[in-house]
């Protein structure tokens, strides 16, 4: 896996240089507060070239899709789209459903909830992707600060990386092994790509797509990029723990399809308060065979 770091990929250089197109992904959940600051960046590279189509995929009820369209964003109710798998379920499920508007030869998926959101993500999560054939998936990494009691501290975030991504990557995936941050939410892909991986639904996703993309096209397709430093919410102890769940649940899943776990075992997930929580959600299958089985089934209709 090649490393990189944001500063080598200008926005001249690769509106310059770029052969193919490029769409960026924001999902978004209420996330008012901060997605006006990233789409006036994005709309920004949009003007000058680097990127073709900005989407929102929404699931808000704070206006967070009336700021995104002001500010020219296509903007898509997240359960509006593949609507036939009814309501959306998590970011996983809104980040497959956005592959059916998304147009771009790249897909690049972002955070809507960044602090002092620069161009520099994007720039440097598509930087190795229009720039080295070889590339096809990309992550991003970053330190995390910490903010507690107006104090912040240079690191201290990603507790659910050092606690449960990295040791079960370690473990069972040791290829990985190096990759900083294994849950960002910072993805650049090809699209034909994630075409062929499945997605699962909730907070699983990002490692998942890891270790699928990792397994169709190998280490030598994937990158890094140091994106200097990231700021967001600090989730609470008992929420971190459902999603310390999930990504444990999606890591066995795996390991089950591998033939090196015989059972995965039960995914409920009890709380310290007593309360049990599903956190098996549903994998949506890869979309391009979604797509071809519902193409068989109108034809089939349709001949009948």
């Amino acid at each position: 896996m090649r490393t990189h770091h944001h500063a080598e990929f200008t926005a001249g250089a690769l509106a310059d240089h770029r052969e193919r197109t490029v769409s960026v992904c924001l999902p978004a959940r209420n996330e008012a507060a901060t997605i006006g600051a990233i789409l006036e960046v994005l709309m920004s590279l949009r003007e000058r070239r680097v990127v073709d189509q900005v989407v929102v995929v929404d699931d808000s009820t704070d206006g967070t899709g009336d700021i995104a369209r002001r500010l020219g964003a296509e903007v898509f109710d997240q359960s509006g789209l593949v609507a036939e798998r009814g309501r959306v379920n998590g970011k996983g499920d809104a980040m497959w459903r956005a592959l059916s508007v998304l147009r771009g030869d790249i897909v690049l998926y972002l955070d809507a909830d960044s602090e002092d959101f620069g161009e520099h993500f994007a720039l440097g999560l598509l930087g190795p992707l229009l720039t080295d054939d070889r590339t096809r998936f990309v992550k991003g990494f970053y330190r995390r600060p910490w903010q507690q009691g107006g104090v912040t501290q240079p690191e201290g975030g990603g507790r659910v990386t050092e606690l449960t991504a990295r040791p079960l990557l370690n473990r069972f995936f040791p290829e990985l092994a190096r990759v900083r941050q294994p849950l960002a939410g910072e993805i650049a892909a090809h699209r034909d790509l994630l075409m062929r991986l499945p997605f699962c639904c909730g907070y699983g996703v990002d490692i998942a797509l890891l270790i699928d993309a990792w397994r169709v096209a190998g280490i030598g397709a994937m990158a890094q990029v140091d994106l200097d430093a990231r700021q967001n919410r600090h989730q609470p102890l008992a929420d971190l723990g459902v999603m310390a769940a999930a990504v444990t649940s999606s890591v066995t899943s795996r390991l089950v399809a591998d033939g090196r776990l015989s059972d995965r075992g039960s995914d409920a997930f009890l709380t310290a308060a007593g309360r049990t929580l599903d956190v098996d959600l549903p994998e949506r299958p890869p979309m391009a065979d979604y797509v071809a089985s519902a193409r068989r089934s109108r034809f089939t209709v349709a001949s009948a």
